[in-house]
């Protein structure tokens, strides 16, 4: 009698089964894009630094300099509370805000090829533009969080997060930097996407932002040659298609193994900004198809971390933070390396962690660490800390616990910020639809809770003449201090 054999793919099962996997996969995940990106932007800037600097190790330095505080931002991540960083989410983001409109002020921002975009301190240069998208990130998924409720008018989704994030767009285009308001773009549609705006006015929103986006794009000068150079790359081959034509040709002369590290042509004068925006071609020529294939796979393993971290969260910020997270950094990815390969028009979105930029490199790794801290906080991850089950990285590093958040507790925080509490909910029937049958729950990243809670919807106060949503918008505003938590497993109800 024969044995019955074990099923394929049982170990990495039964590895991802462990509470802390998802806290190892985004942290070796970082690492690896850090490290990949440190040796081609050494391969790719030397030739271009030793000419303007008589060192070939210029722009690597100042990359390695922006990655070590990136990693110190990274481990920063890791120990904010997150009652903390929910109460500095918006005072953050005004800040972010207010420092898009500095950089517009002549004398304070700094000019760079036409773009004014820079605050420079003289030992380095900073964007904050690349700072605006993660604390809107984090303030959009705070407010949505508060106020996720299964009846919310489109008000309470809309107001205020649209109107912020159409000024943080705004003033990005005044810099001007189309790429980025692409970004920016981007982060505010994961979030109405998976704070549960209804897909007919999601709808109208993305197509009302796809047609802004090409009236942008055609109406400056630099903007407008792009879009030729895609379409007609045979134009001009020598003006406005040269950049896309030659990483074309650097790719195709990387063929399957590459021509090996460090052996490119292309960077030597032959592709401009081959440290940065076109640095996917250089990978493609030195360290070929293989060489694209993983940073294609380790790109497509983050998006499946970052959604299995969101899924696996009970807290409805962390799903709202991490999903948008995942979503901004791979949809960045795949702008870029589909103009490098011909599929998109040219952006100058950079390749997240690969490509040369300080900001951007810092900023991103901060995420990184943000959407690492949602891991450590999934419920299997904070059982097994809470058992003593910490880790050789975590004694390592000596991160805190994370705290075990309950109704109880967000109630408490509610009494310590001087507010009274939300009254509990009241059961209400299914609405029915006029042909029959009950009204399906509206989409949210938490529909699993969704589905449970169907039909059901909080009110006010009637004895002080209170709406649900006067309710709503008293008790759960942006900049308000509270943890309100509402999901079904906390309350000890079984998934």
């Amino acid at each position: 009698m024969t044995s019955a054999r074990k099923p394929s793919g049982t170990w990495f099962g039964a590895w991802l089964a462990r509470p802390f996997a998802d806290f190892h996969l985004v942290v070796t995940i970082a690492t690896l894009l850090t490290t990949l990106g440190l040796v081609m932007v050494l391969s790719a800037s030397s030739v271009e630094a030793y000419s303007a600097d008589g060192s070939a190790y210029v722009l690597f330095i100042q990359q390695a300099a922006f990655a070590a505080l990136g990693v110190v931002l990274f481990y920063v991540a890791l120990r904010i509370p997150l009652r903390m960083l929910r109460r500095l989410s918006f005072p953050v983001f005004a800040i972010s805000v207010l420092a898009l409109m500095l950089v517009l002020i002549p004398g304070i921002g700094s000019r760079v090829q036409g773009s004014r975009r820079w605050f420079d301190l003289g030992f380095v240069s900073i964007q904050p533009s690349e700072i605006v998208k993660v604390t809107l990130i984090v303030w959009g998924a705070h407010l949505l969080a508060a106020r996720r409720t299964e009846k919310s008018s489109y008000r309470e989704i809309l107001m205020p997060l649209v109107p912020a994030g159409l000024l943080v767009c705004l003033l990005i285009v005044l810099e001007p930097n189309l790429s980025t308001t692409i970004a920016v773009g981007l982060v505010l549609a994961a979030l109405l996407w998976f704070g549960g705006l209804p897909v007919r006015l999601f709808v109208t929103i993305g197509v009302s932002g796809a047609v802004a986006a090409g009236i942008l794009a055609l109406t400056a000068g630099y903007r407008s040659d792009r879009m030729r150079a895609f379409f007609d790359s045979s134009q001009d081959p020598q003006g406005i298609g040269y950049q896309a034509r030659q990483a074309l040709f650097s790719l195709a002369d990387g063929g399957i193994w590459g021509r090996g590290l460090g052996q490119s042509r292309a960077k030597w004068s032959y592709l401009p900004n081959a440290h940065n925006d076109f640095i996917f071609a250089i990978i493609g020529e030195e360290l070929g198809f293989l060489g694209c294939a993983l940073v294609l796979g380790l790109f497509a393993l983050f998006v499946y971390t970052g959604l299995r971290i969101a899924s696996r969260s009970v807290d409805p910020f962390l799903r709202l933070m991490t999903a948008t997270a995942t979503v901004w950094v791979t949809g960045q990815a795949l702008i870029n390396m589909g103009y490098v390969v011909g599929l998109l028009p040219v952006t100058g979105l950079q390749l997240p962690l690969v490509s040369a930029g300080g900001s951007s490199l810092a900023i991103t790794l901060f995420m990184f660490g943000l959407i690492a801290s949602a891991a450590r906080h999934e419920p299997e991850a904070v059982a097994a800390l809470h058992a003593g089950q910490d880790g050789r990285f975590s004694r390592l590093l000596r991160l805190p616990k994370p705290e075990v958040y309950s109704p109880s507790k967000a109630q408490a925080a509610r009494a310590r910020g001087g507010l009274r509490a939300a009254p509990p909910r009241r059961e209400l029937p299914p609405v029915r639809r006029r042909g029959g049958g009950d009204a399906p729950s509206r989409r949210s990243i938490d529909s699993d809770s969704a589905r449970r809670r169907a039909g059901t919807a909080g009110r006010g106060d009637p004895s002080r003449g209170e709406s649900r949503s006067t309710m709503s918008w008293r008790t759960t505003r942006a900049w308000e201090p509270t943890y309100p938590i509402n999901h079904a497993r906390e309350r000890g109800n079984p998934r």
